[in-house]
């Protein structure tokens, strides 16, 4: 299975994935940030704060090429 950068995941998606898989409880409403320039940054910058190995048993990668 190829594992998905998370650069391709929308705002919404990202805020499903850190709330519901990785349990991040910290975010603003999704609606606070959802169309602010800064928000989709926001979001992914906070899958830096776990391991790769988490990450890719979630089907995702930092790697934009999809390559742990």
């Amino acid at each position: 299975m190829a594992l998905r950068p998370v650069v391709e995941l929308g705002v919404s998606e990202a805020y499903e994935m850190l709330t519901g898989r990785f349990g991040v409880t910290d975010l603003p409403p999704l609606e606070s940030i959802e169309n602010e320039d800064w928000g989709r940054d926001y979001l992914l910058s906070r899958f830096l704060e776990f391991p790769r190995a988490a990450l890719a048993a979630a089907g995702l990668s930092i790697e934009s090429d999809g390559a742990e």
